[in-house]
């Protein structure tokens, strides 16, 4: 074929490039473990003397022996070594068929400088020799050999590659190697030639390139016939056409790939925990956790590491500190940078580890700015945990400079820009090791005022997150346990204050929650008035909790709008009955009205009302207020028997029937009891106070026992049988002479009995 002509040629190169980088990532993936296993190949083999013998300077006879041993750095470095003994060491030992380790790393030396996309100068030396290694007895030297050929275009090895599959001279094993050389190719030509050595007289070569061609997703068919139309076919549609077919083939490939990795990743993660799991010893555990902490396997390792923190999250019990410490903390500076982001997040759990300085040491090196940010979080809560366990008088020198150089790289955190979370992540540990014993007044104020001055920097720019995590760093700052909480109050006060009248609730609710740390009666002074009803729930509810706290009576009146609205109405109820029981007699007395009467706004439940007339019960009692006692005795029976408290009802008029000076009093608690003995039903009990009051007088329908009898069965109450009833009151023996009451016994029977019968039935009718 001609060359490509306009366009089509830098497409070829776009196309070709981009393929041979994604196959180079499948081609990893397939056999990175195998070449892992490789590069860390330290077996000595002594030189069979092959390499010329020269006059070597003193570091180069250093590389040539750590090359000979199998040092994949020693080869790198002699690669691109200037002295031209460097180049013709590495070109003897690919040709010394007794040393593979020397060998193969060449190999991978070449394939690492392809892949970093670095020059090697007069690449073309090395052909000869790598192709010398296809005749080998050991595979992975071939399978190396091969992908290395891939530092060459196809026009610079191509044609050598095709002779020596085609050469019947040479040996099958080599042949075969050239064969998979070509597979490895990513232009069309590489395909070309592989459809005609599945002509090949050599049935293995043959063999071998049909199998090439499968793999490569080309069917060649069974004949010759077959063979050409697919070598035209490939043909007509160009380079282009052809490398962007492979290209597609590649990601299906690299996908199914990547989808089987992660399938056996997961069972082998999935096997790891239900073993680790099974151990009832924790020692065994604690062994287990070591060993997998150690896994040059990435995904064991951070799973090794979330036990580790799961472990110490749970109950913390028989964890094994001492053997795990030294591990976690070496961990830091693991060449992984996800290992690292992981450790630091588990030592942030875990910040009782002497891990301080190590985490400092770190952060003096550490390039990943995420990774930083982390290790900092974890170095705050070190240095926090480790003053916090010594005294102020008893911190070490040592410990001082930790926490000196922390504060320090805080400030930096702190001033970040564009980094929000670095920001945050600044101020969160300022108000950690402020809040903590042992530094200089000066040195105190200096870092105290670095939050005002960001917070200021944060006001007039849209959002509010950072706003807020630097007034919550105020916050803390005022807490009762933070040892400068005087300065911190004396400086931030003015910016709670300001900060109420912010729009974003964050801020506000964050406000509030430092107007609190400082006075919580003077905060809710300045809150109640504006903000219990604000548009923040959670605003709302700190109010609740400071009234709560505060136990005011002034608060009563917006705290018993609260009630019956929403999620606010329990809370905002415990406050008032904890202020109610702080009350005398004299402000229960004003609010029993207020909340029991039957025209009130305040949706006070029935169950409330009932504490609260206990409540005032027990003040009347203590203050000895007979009149309000007597008004509580009034209220309460109807509020139980609503609850279905219907004992507590009847024991409740009772003792209002002992306490009745006037018939009419008597007969008014009488009435009342008898109509919670026919609504809980207790028929007998009912029947019992009817044959009391019969043994004084008769009782006519006009009665109020007998009307408040004829109003409970005219409509019962569920639960309630009329014939019970009926029942145990014929039962009742009257003395003689209670005509009224007899005639209004057979009166009761007659309606009861109309009042079974269906509507419509004739003797009803009649009647």
């Amino acid at each position: 074929m001609g060359p490509l002509q306009g366009g089509a040629d830098s497409n070829v190169r776009v196309i070709r490039m981009g393929t041979k980088r994604l196959y180079l990532v499948v081609l990893t993936l397939a056999i990175g473990y195998q070449h892992a296993s490789i590069g860390q190949d330290k077996t000595t083999l002594p030189s069979n003397g092959a390499v010329a013998k020269v006059e070597l300077d003193p570091q180069l006879k250093v590389n040539k022996d750590a090359l000979l041993k199998g040092s994949i750095d020693a080869a790198t470095v002699m690669l691109f070594h200037d002295d031209p003994k460097a180049r013709e060491i590495l070109l003897e030992a690919l040709k010394q068929s007794d040393n593979s380790p020397a060998r193969r790393v060449v190999c991978q030396a070449l394939i690492k400088a392809r892949a970093e996309k670095k020059t090697v100068k007069n690449d073309q030396d090395f052909i000869g020799p790598l192709l010398g290694v296809f005749d080998t007895e050991v595979a992975a030297e071939a399978r190396l050999a091969a992908e290395a050929t891939l530092l060459f275009e196809y026009e610079e090895i191509g044609e050598s590659l095709a002779n020596m599959a085609t050469d019947a001279s040479k040996p099958i094993k080599a042949r075969l190697n050239a064969i998979h050389a070509l597979k490895l190719r990513l232009d069309m030509m590489a395909a070309i030639k592989l459809i005609e050595l599945v002509g090949n007289s050599d049935e293995r070569v043959a063999g071998e390139a049909s199998n090439a061609l499968h793999s490569l997703g080309i069917d060649v068919g069974e004949d010759a016939d077959a063979r050409r139309e697919t070598k035209n076919h490939i043909i007509r549609q160009g380079p282009v056409v052809f490398l962007s077919n492979r290209l597609n083939r590649q990601e299906v490939l690299m996908r199914i790939i990547i989808a089987e990795m992660d399938s056996w990743q997961k069972v082998h993660l999935e096997l790891l925990d239900s073993t680790f799991k099974g151990f009832s010893d924790d020692a065994r555990k604690g062994s287990f956790l070591a060993a997998h902490l150690s896994s040059p396997k990435l995904p064991v390792k951070l799973w090794a590491l979330e036990e580790v923190s799961q472990w110490w999250r749970g109950t913390n019990r028989n964890f094994p500190k001492k053997q795990l410490e030294p591990i976690l903390i070496a961990l830091i500076s693991d060449s992984d940078k996800e290992v690292r982001l992981k450790t630091a997040d588990v030592l942030a759990v875990m910040h009782e580890l002497n891990s301080a300085q190590p985490l400092l040491n770190q952060l003096k090196v550490e390039q990943d700015d995420r990774v930083k940010t982390k290790l900092f979080v974890a170095l705050g809560w070190a240095c926090f945990s480790a003053i916090q366990s010594d005294s102020a008088a008893n911190i070490s020198p040592e410990l001082k400079e930790i926490r000196e150089q922390t504060l320090k790289l805080a400030k930096e955190f702190l001033s970040e820009k564009q980094n929000v979370e670095k920001a945050r992540s600044g101020a969160e540990v300022i108000k950690k090791l402020l809040s903590r014993d042992g530094l200089k007044p000066k040195k105190v104020k200096e870092y105290l005022r670095l939050l005002p001055a960001r917070y200021n920097q944060e006001k007039d720019k849209p959002g509010g997150t950072l706003k807020g995590e630097l007034l919550s760093a105020m916050v803390g700052l005022c807490a009762q346990t933070s040892t400068c909480r005087t300065e911190a109050t004396a400086l931030y006060r003015p910016l709670f204050e300001e900060a109420l009248s912010d729009k974003t609730d964050f801020i506000r609710e964050t406000a509030v929650d430092g107007l609190t740390n400082i006075d919580k009666a003077k905060a809710l002074e300045i809150l109640r008035g504006r903000f219990v009803n604000d548009r923040s729930p959670i605003i709302r509810r700190k109010l609740i909790a400071m009234a709560d706290a505060v136990r005011l009576e002034e608060d009563l009146d917006w705290l018993s709008e609260k009630l019956g609205v929403n999620s606010e109405s329990e809370p905002a109820w415990q406050a008032m009955v904890k202020t109610f029981n702080d009350s005398d007699a004299g402000v229960l007395s004003e609010w029993m009205e207020k909340l029991t009467a039957q025209n009130s706004k305040i949706k006070a439940s029935a169950v409330q009302q009932i504490t609260f007339l206990k409540i005032a019960e027990a003040k009347a009692i203590s203050e000895n207020k007979p009149e309000m006692r007597k008004n509580i005795r009034l209220k309460l029976p109807d509020l139980y028997q609503e609850t279905g408290q219907f004992d507590k009802a009847a024991e409740s008029l009772k003792e209002s029937l002992d306490a009745a000076k006037t018939p009419e009093q008597k007969m008014a608690a009488l009435t009342r009891l008898l109509g919670v003995y026919l609504s809980w039903p207790k028929p007998d009990l009912a029947a019992a106070l009817v044959a009391k009051a019969l043994e004084k007088e008769d009782l006519d329908a006009n009665s109020p026992l007998l009307r408040t009898i004829d109003n409970h069965l005219g409509k019962p109450a569920p639960g309630v049988d009329p014939d019970a009833v009926l029942g145990q009151l014929s039962a009742i023996k009257t003395p003689s002479k209670r005509p009224k009451w007899g005639q209004w016994l057979k009166d009761l029977r007659i309606k009861l009995s109309k009042a079974k019968k269906p509507e419509g039935d004739p003797e009803q009718q009649s009647n």
